[in-house]
């Protein structure tokens, strides 16, 4: 029997704001940062997770955690149920009401859920991927947490869906170890970076084998229509470029500003605007549908802040995306996105996940291979986000290769940051802040 011994947390730091890294119309100055905790056992590897947040506010996230603790002292993560222990986190009643199911809380939530699978994967001796790959379909919908779902997706339902994937699981496993999975970049395209920045940045990309590439809008239009021209000439025409709003946007600004960048063919526009206005992104694709240089669409993404399944169901049921943006730390962690996966999976949309910050890349590849194996069993119009910093804090950081995921190995979930990192860049007595 292994039990968990004690919980460690920190409040971690990375000082992006002094060069702009993240900068966008919404977030001008971003220090990525994580609400970190480490479950530690009596025998074998620890369980590590965080929460990603931008700065201030780090300091809430990491009491919420800590509100959480008791829930994990004694349990013994050979014989944990995983779906019983998310549903015995959300369900705390006291908890509840500070959501319920979304805010800090829910960040916090997301960690702790996070941090222990991580942990169950380590001593199954499997990444987190194929850890959930390998689960039957049963045991998959028994991950999930079906109150307030049953009007758009029921369990049986899931468990048809899930079986039907079955046949196919080894031989997109084999795909993927040879392959890896799509990615894009949104490096070349902080609302920081000069023009000469955009287009070098954007020209590399293109080298290193992305055949997608993002920059953030929002600010003034002019620059927006300028900077979108000049990455366009940089990546030339059959480069998908997605753009981000950052929620900056009404409805009519939004189409508005859309139709002015439209010349340029984006690929999506993202977060728009408010991220819990359902109606308002059905207005939005409604309107853009014809608005794409050949007639077609320009596309609706959203999802990085969308805060719970609820509202992701009723994005879908209202025909308001047409790309499903999950975050692997926004929701309650890797059962809730489990949840999103399948929901998207029975409407037919895409699944595109919100990465970038610090260590979302490492965390979501892992929610994606998943659903290539597993659910969707597609790749189609689908790409995971990537940005370029921070990786190096990460034991088991991500590897991209001709603009494709390398597919991880090592056991868990890639969220464990080095020591000397939490050392160094802890707030705010750490020497990078010092």
């Amino acid at each position: 029997m292994a039990v968990i011994t004690s919980v460690e947390t920190y409040d971690v730091r990375f000082p992006t704001s002094r060069d702009l890294d993240g900068s966008d119309a919404m977030n001008p100055d971003p220090d990525y940062s994580a609400a970190y905790l480490v479950l530690k056992t009596d025998d074998g590897p620890d369980g590590h997770g965080f929460t990603f947040t931008i700065g201030r506010g780090n300091d809430v996230c990491q009491a919420a955690i800590d509100a959480l603790v008791p829930y994990l002292v004694g349990l013994d993560p050979d014989t944990v149920d995983l779906g019983a222990f998310a549903r015995s986190l959300t369900h705390d009643s006291q908890l509840r009401w500070l959501g319920p199911e979304k805010g800090v809380m829910h960040l916090a939530t997301a960690a702790v859920i996070n941090a222990m699978w991580d942990l169950v994967a380590k001593r199954a001796g499997k990444p987190v991927w194929r850890y959930l790959a390998d689960l039957s379909p049963e045991q998959i919908v028994d991950l999930v947490d079906w109150r307030y779902l049953s009007d758009a997706l029921t369990p049986d339902e899931a468990l048809e869906m899930l079986r039907a994937a079955e046949p196919g699981r080894a031989d997109r496993i084999a795909r993927l170890t040879e392959w890896g999975y799509p990615g894009y970049t949104t490096s070349p395209g902080w609302l920081g970076y000069p023009d000469d920045k955009v287009i070098q940045l954007s020209k590399q990309a293109v080298a290193d084998g992305f055949t997608q590439i993002k920059l953030k809008v929002g600010a003034d239009a002019a620059d927006d229509v300028r900077r979108l021209k000049v990455a366009r000439e940089a990546v030339g025409p059959h480069i998908r470029i997605a753009v981000d709003a950052n929620q900056r946007w009404d409805v009519a600004e939004a189409v508005e500003r859309m139709r002015e960048l439209a010349p340029y063919d984006p690929w999506w526009i993202e977060e728009p605007t408010s991220p819990d206005d359902v109606l308002a992104h059905a207005a939005i694709r409604a309107a853009l549908a014809t608005s794409a240089p050949d007639g077609g669409p320009i596309r609706v993404a959203t999802g990085e802040h969308v805060a719970n399944r609820v509202v992701f169901k009723q994005l879908l049921q209202a025909g308001a995306v047409d790309v499903v943006q999950i975050d692997a730390c926004r929701v309650g962690g890797v059962n809730e996105n489990v949840a999103i996966l399948l929901l998207a999976m029975k409407y037919g949309v895409p699944v595109c996940p919100h990465a970038g910050g610090v260590g979302l890349c490492e965390l979501v590849q892992h929610l994606s291979m998943f659903d290539f194996v597993a659910v969707s069993g597609s790749m189609r119009n689908r790409v995971i986000e990537y940005v370029d910093h921070l990786h190096e804090h990460f034991v088991d950081p991500v590897v991209i290769r001709d603009g494709h995921y390398v597919t991880p190995t090592a056991p868990g979930f890639s969220a464990e940051m080095r020591p000397e990192s939490l050392a160094t860049y802890a707030y705010p007595d750490g020497p990078a802040w010092a």
